[in-house]
């Protein structure tokens, strides 16, 4: 309920606010009306009110007169939305107690019946994870994941579920030139962090139950830097934590460290940790953002790695225990770009980690000298085939690009994936599933030409 006043904007817009807490609210109508009358939609779900809110989004275009759809979250403060909007040139009218009678007795309702939709939607989300399985199997890999189907983005799912994290509302508003400004979820810590309860542990059973015997169920989960990197010092609690180091990288590794063990106990093997941050701090314009926030962008890699160290020091022995850099992925697009330069010596050599899945797919990434700081040991999975579009790569160009790696790294430390995911939010990226099928089978054909079945 506290995001109903966001209905009052002024001009036509649509608000996606991905993080719900337990409810969702959809108004729809035209500027200048009462609320009275206007039709409203409740879901405890989610992923549900934000497909209601596209479709009545679409709908409306084309419609004689300005039609207004908002979708708003409410467990959580107002202000940033409130602020975001009226940065964007929206006027906000903060009225609320119209509302209030008429929808707290639908509210009540919804409430008690929650649980039920919970249940549906995992039963939908098994549904859909025993199918990309499958399709994961047919291709011929042999580590696979549950495609994150149980998330709306690759890092907030699971971070907001440690204790002391918390997540401002992101905001998707369709302004009135047509054009969409995103303002992505902010995670702040307010509090010390702790490991909660375990946050991965049944998604990975439900996962094991479907991989066949031969092959390895793996688990993605973001890296520990996403707490510190987006928000900087300003984003962790003064109060909670007055100095950063050591107790704040102590606690967030041993909440990782737990989720790891708890993790072991379930029978995983190989988790893989999902890293935007140092692959930003390849790019001058992330680098100059970090400098406005405070840190040294030469400084952070060095930190990072010492940090990563600290939950690898937490890491069940046997489990494998990789990073994906990834220079953003959001619907096909990157935000970064840059040589990986700036914290390879970081990343390779003082990262205690068994594998790395480096982004090579353009020339945004630069050369691939920085692979000479690979110590033995280590693996390079290079990602020469772009999940962000459609265009097909050729055995040849790879291979060539494999042979150019192999000057700065030995052939027998590195490997071939894809890019990135085929899609990091639910938003979905601009390539077809037939095409992933293919890019997914090049890469397995390839890499078994230069590697052998090993």
């Amino acid at each position: 309920m506290a995001a109903v006043p966001l209905c009052w904007c002024a001009q036509s817009v649509r608000v996606t606010c991905p993080n719900g807490t337990d409810l969702t609210v959809s108004i729809v109508g035209r500027p200048g009306r009462s609320i009275a009358g206007m039709p409203l939609a409740l879901h405890t779900l989610m992923r549900l009110q934000m497909q209601v809110g596209e479709v009545m989004r679409e709908l409306s275009q084309g419609l004689p007169g300005a039609i207004k759809v908002v979708t708003a979250f409410g467990g959580v403060s107002i202000n940033p939305q409130i602020s975001q909007l009226e940065a964007n040139g929206f006027q906000i009218k903060n009225q609320f107690s119209v509302l209030q009678d008429a929808v707290s007795q639908q509210l009540t309702g919804m409430v008690q019946g929650s649980q039920h939709s919970a249940e549906q939607l995992r039963a939908v989300e098994d549904k859909a994870i025993t199918e990309i399985v499958k399709f994961q199997q047919d291709v011929g890999l042999k580590s696979i994941t549950d495609g994150e189907f149980r998330r709306t983005y690759f890092h907030i799912d699971f971070l907001e579920q440690l204790g002391g994290v918390v997540t401002d509302i992101p905001l998707s508003v369709l302004q009135p030139d047509g054009t969409t400004h995103l303002a992505p979820p902010v995670m702040r810590v307010t509090d010390k962090v702790v490991h909660a309860r375990n946050i991965e542990v049944e998604n990975f059973k439900y996962l094991a139950t479907q991989v066949a015997a031969g092959c390895t169920p793996k688990m993605t989960i973001p890296s520990p830097t996403m707490l510190h990197f987006r928000g900087g010092r300003a984003g962790i609690s003064r109060e909670a934590y007055p100095e950063l180091d050591p107790a704040f990288y102590d606690d967030v590794a041993q909440a990782y460290g737990d989720e790891l063990r708890s993790l072991y106990a379930a029978g995983c093997r190989y988790v893989q940790m999902d890293d935007t941050n140092l692959a930003y701090l390849c790019d001058e314009k992330m680098r100059e953002a970090a400098r406005q926030r405070g840190d040294d962008p030469n400084e952070l890699p060095h930190r990072y790695a010492a940090f990563i160290n600290k939950v690898v020091a937490h890491k069940p022995a046997g489990m494998t225990l990789a990073m994906h850099l990834c220079r953003g992925n959001f619907k096909s697009t990157h935000a970064a770009a840059g040589n990986y330069e700036p914290v390879a010596e970081a990343l390779l050599s003082k990262m205690d980690l068994d594998a790395y899945f480096l982004e090579y797919d353009d020339d945004r990434s630069g050369d691939f000298r920085p692979l000479r700081f690979l110590p033995k040991g280590k693996i390079v999975v290079l990602g020469l085939v772009t999940t962000k579009f459609g265009e097909m790569e050729t055995k040849d160009m790879l291979k060539r690009r494999i042979e150019e790696a192999a000057r700065y790294a030995p052939l027998e430390q590195l490997a071939l994936s894809p890019q990135c995911g085929f899609s990091s939010t639910v938003h979905g990226n601009n390539i077809a599933v037939e095409v992933q099928r293919n890019k997914l089978r090049l890469v397995i054909e390839t890499a078994q030409e230069v590697w052998g079945n090993h």
